[in-house]
């Protein structure tokens, strides 16, 4: 029997409209290329519709980027991204909200992890003001030519593909180029993060097959939105995809708040006595030996 270590439980989140406000790229990217957000949108969506070459969005919109910078004459380098984030406004509560959970965690003898899951740009996240907050960000990056300006895509981080990095996470085999490690027969109560101890937080349809990976295997889902409660997150819930829905307020006391920390409580809880279970299984098998 392996020697027992602090039981983790990760939250993972999506960042666009789940705790930014609205697409990272709006606040001063695609409007620093001379275009509206409107506009460039539509084109990366022309790209990725078009009948005779469609294209995957999450490619269709950085080759868009790439586009309007040679278009403008604005070369984007690897900095100028990173300057971008210093832009991202976030939802009521979201600066305070780590170092509470990762408190509230500790009062219960657990590790909590954050990690970002997410289709935006890797370079603006890493120049928000919560960058440090989160054991790994999982983005989608750009590759440099040898003047430093943005080229080619180097990582895209699609709706699906997102489920990967939940993997990565459950074996702590946080690398890219770790194919090893992620491919190699781990059982699931010998994992890390099993996905029991996980919570994954999103605010649409992008992330439906994180949301029902982390759910069916016995994790939470949760569903954000900002305003009204939006129809998606009806038909979410309704469809069984997440466990609950609330709006996107991450302040002390809100209902979001309570929610989460009573999951944590549940987590701890239930791998406590998985690890009881599992003790008292091991301890058997050695005294039958013997």
């Amino acid at each position: 029997m392996k020697k027992t270590k602090k039981p983790i439980i990760a939250l993972m989140y999506d960042f666009d409209k789940t705790l930014c406000t609205t697409d990272m790229q709006n606040y001063e990217l695609i409007p620093a290329l001379g275009v509206k957000n409107d506009a460039f949108w539509d084109k990366a969506t022309a790209l990725a519709e078009d009948s005779d070459a469609p294209m995957d969005r999450v490619l269709a919109y950085m080759y868009q980027i790439l586009r309007s910078s040679k278009a403008a004459s604005k070369p984007v380098r690897r900095e100028n991204f990173v300057q971008f984030g210093s832009s991202v406004r976030f939802f009521n509560g979201v600066t305070e909200w780590f170092g509470r959970i990762n408190e509230f965690g500790k009062s219960l003898g657990v590790q909590i992890e954050h990690y970002i899951i997410s289709s935006g740009l890797k370079e603006i996240i890493e120049g928000t003001s919560i960058a440090h907050e989160f054991k790994r960000i999982y983005a989608c990056e750009f590759h440099y030519d040898e003047n430093g300006v943005a080229d080619w895509p180097a990582v895209a981080v699609n709706f699906t593909g997102k489920t990967q990095f939940l993997y990565r996470i459950n074996k702590q085999a946080l690398e890219l180029w770790d194919d090893r490690t992620i491919n190699q027969y781990v059982p699931e109560n010998e994992r890390p993060v099993p996905f029991r101890n996980m919570i994954y937080f999103g605010d649409g349809v992008t992330d439906v097959p994180c949301m029902k990976l982390v759910k069916v295997n016995g994790g939470c889902s949760i569903g954000v939105y900002s305003g009204r409660k939006p129809q998606v997150c009806e038909k979410l819930i309704g469809e069984g995809r997440v466990d609950f829905v609330f709006k996107a307020d991450y302040a002390e006391g809100g209902d979001l708040d309570a929610c989460v920390k009573d999951v944590i409580t549940q987590m701890a809880s239930k791998d406590k006595l998985v690890r009881l279970s599992l003790k008292q299984k091991y301890e058997k098998s050695v005294n039958n030996k013997h």
